[in-house]
């Protein structure tokens, strides 16, 4: 995108927060027989399993036409993406924020403790979002060592700015515009991804992809950015970009099965200046120069582990068919290894590419769920090059064998007549058409393992009863959205 949050998720021991990566816990932990995944809404899940993956239970759990009983005027508007999910402090249920990218605001939507929606508002509208927004995490004290607070980040051009946002704030502060981090950055950011408080211990280490391609005007193209501060200190840290040791700033030299020493180097001042004059000081400081990274996620479990961090390059072409020279055109996903006692040391290597299967591998890989054992890539496929043989899927790569299998596809059924009629009024039968948002592990949170909520972005079902949907009147797109809850996903 665009858009992840998704991406990270954790257990919040007290208040029972998730966030938007995903947690390992033991298989036998206790199931909670409160929670009924009986379909609630009248939307079928627009997504189904891939060969191989047969054992996955997929339903709704939200869909933009639901009626919730509580605020039956609520409407959960389109391009659902970054998201956090948690108990809820003042009852039985649970809360779920969602960012809608396009809208540029942030919904919250109240569940009972079986798990059916009841009600919903906004807490950021497109005043207050002021940019579209992407990808999410949700830090909070047990995991990140402060907060809670929703960090979710703003992608609309090099001035654009990290968000800090109370999930228990309330809807009339929802045209707020003081809540970005200029310490953090200014770029077309993606995600903001705080690594646990174990990974670190006394500090905060924060990382933040730019959806940024290579053009003339724009040379440094998208980078890493990593912002380190004390534990919860958003105002007064540092801002590094990602380089090679060796200086080299090509993108496509790097192959699989290579690894490359790279270091973090200061971006003096960062706070104080513009995301222009940030983007030449990091080209000057020889940042190596990615294809659009969108999202980021840090691998679960032990500390070491937490600094295991993987990010995904969406990649780019001028006319859908020609690679821009050095960089990727059909997506990448890295791996990146945090030296253990300086988070501005590490290794980086290549673990997965679509460059040398054109439109039957990996297409444009935008968001990423990241569990104890395997990497779940999402796909964005709406850059419609021509050579693209499959619609958007979500992958699963296992960390340990290397392995890529497809694991998630859309389900856009282009000969049902009907169908068309209710999802697919926008008429685009292009492959790839629909997107992914957040993929989030819910299964601490609700008591259920091997649980997730996926987001999904129906671009051609569209409606003018969505219009307006967080009541700012700034913004006109129609589009409908909905989210997933899939069981039986390995960890």
């Amino acid at each position: 995108m665009k858009f992840n949050f998704l991406k990270s998720i954790a257990l919040l021991g007290i208040t029972g927060l998730s966030v938007i990566s995903c947690q390992n816990d033991d298989e036998g932990e206790k199931t909670n027989k409160n929670i009924d995944f009986t379909t609630k809404s009248k939307v079928p899940a627009f997504v189904f399993a891939q060969p191989g993956f047969e054992n996955l239970q997929i339903s709704t759990l939200i869909a933009t036409t639901d009626v919730l009983p509580e605020s039956p005027s609520f409407i959960y508007a389109g391009q659902p993406d970054g998201a956090g999910f948690m108990k809820n402090q003042n009852g039985d249920g649970y809360v779920m924020i969602t960012n809608h990218e396009i809208i540029q605001s942030v919904s919250r939507v109240y569940f009972d403790k079986t798990l059916k929606p009841v009600k919903g508002d906004y807490i950021v509208d497109a005043a207050g979002g002021q940019t579209r927004l992407c990808s999410a995490t949700l830090a909070t004290p047990d995991i990140h060592g402060f907060g809670p607070i929703f960090l979710t980040a703003g992608e609309s051009g090099q001035e654009s700015m990290v968000h800090g946002v109370d999930p228990f704030g309330t809807a009339n502060d929802k045209s707020r515009k003081d809540r970005v981090l200029p310490a953090l950055g200014k770029a077309s950011m993606e995600n903001a991804v705080p690594l646990t408080k174990k990974a670190y211990p006394g500090k905060s280490v924060i990382i933040m992809g730019e959806d940024q391609s290579y053009a003339a005007s724009h040379a440094s193209a998208g980078q890493v950015i990593m912002y380190v501060s004390t534990v919860g200190d958003l105002n007064n840290g540092k801002l590094y970009a990602l380089k090679r040791n060796d200086n080299v700033q090509v993108e496509t030299t790097m192959t699989v099965g290579n690894s490359f020493d790279v270091s973090f180097v200061e971006i003096p001042n960062a706070k104080n200046i513009t995301g222009a004059e940030i983007n030449t000081k990091v080209n000057d400081l020889k940042a190596i120069r990615f294809s659009r990274v969108e999202d980021i996620d840090y691998r679960k479990g032990s500390a070491k582990n937490n600094r295991e961090v993987y990010f995904t390059a969406t990649g780019q072409s001028s006319n859908g068919t020609t690679p821009v020279e050095g960089y990727t055109m059909w997506g990448r996903v890295y791996k990146l290894v945090l030296d253990e006692k300086d988070p501005l040391k590490g290794k980086l290597e290549l673990v997965v590419e679509g460059d040398s299967t054109p439109g039957t591998g990996v297409i444009n890989p935008d968001n990423l769920c990241v569990t104890e054992n395997y990497v779940y890539i999402q796909e964005d496929g709406d850059s419609y090059y021509p050579d693209a043989k499959h619609d958007s899927y979500i992958w699963q790569y296992n960390i340990t064998s290397k392995v890529n299998k497809p694991w998630l596809n859309m389900n856009h059924k282009r000969t049902d007549a009907a169908w068309n009629t209710l999802y697919n009024t926008a008429n685009n039968n292009r492959l790839g058409s629909w997107e992914y948002g957040a993929m989030e592990d819910i299964s601490d949170v609700i008591g259920v393992p091997n649980t997730f909520i996926v987001n999904i972005h129906p671009h051609t079902w569209v409606n003018n009863d969505f219009k307006n949907a967080d009541g700012s009147g700034l913004t006109s797109n129609t589009e409908g959205g909905q989210t997933v809850i899939i069981r039986n996903v390995q960890r």
